[in-house]
């Protein structure tokens, strides 16, 4: 059965978390380590997906809104897991009170955040050599 969880980047679950983005990020899209792990996550809230204690997916939250490193297994995509993770992060943060979120999506998944309720704002830009697009929800208080 699929768990999707809110944690913190603790003993708990720092392991779970590093190895999805690991997968992801680092082997897949060949992200530089130094700019994947930024440090900042012990400061935000987690989502992590797991099956069986097998890492599915995860996906952060940090305190000013900003939701990031959205990433699902391989084996894993397709199931609606993607989904999930951004729908619990925007369910925290309106349980925080935030008045909105953005995130940057890689252009590819522009569309795949467009149908979560995100509009795009701004310009493209580069990020880690991947092209990305701002956008943001604003949150119903």
């Amino acid at each position: 059965m699929v768990d999707i969880k809110i944690v913190a980047f603790d003993d708990a679950n720092k392991e779970s978390i590093r190895f999805v983005r690991e997968q992801v990020f680092i082997k897949e899209q060949q992200i530089d380590p130094e700019i994947e792990f930024d440090g900042l996550d012990t400061q935000a809230v987690h989502v992590l997906v797991v099956d069986s204690e097998q890492p599915l997916g995860t996906g952060r939250i940090l305190a000013d809104g900003h939701i990031g490193r959205i990433a699902i297994m391989k084996a894993a995509r397709g199931k609606g897991l993607g989904v999930k993770v951004v729908q619990a992060l925007v369910e925290y943060a309106k349980q925080q009170g935030y008045p909105r979120v953005d995130l940057g999506a890689q252009t590819h998944a522009v569309d795949f955040y467009r149908k979560l309720g995100f509009t795009p704002y701004g310009d493209e830009f580069m990020e880690a050599n991947i092209p990305h697009q701002a956008m943001e929800q604003m949150l119903e208080q």
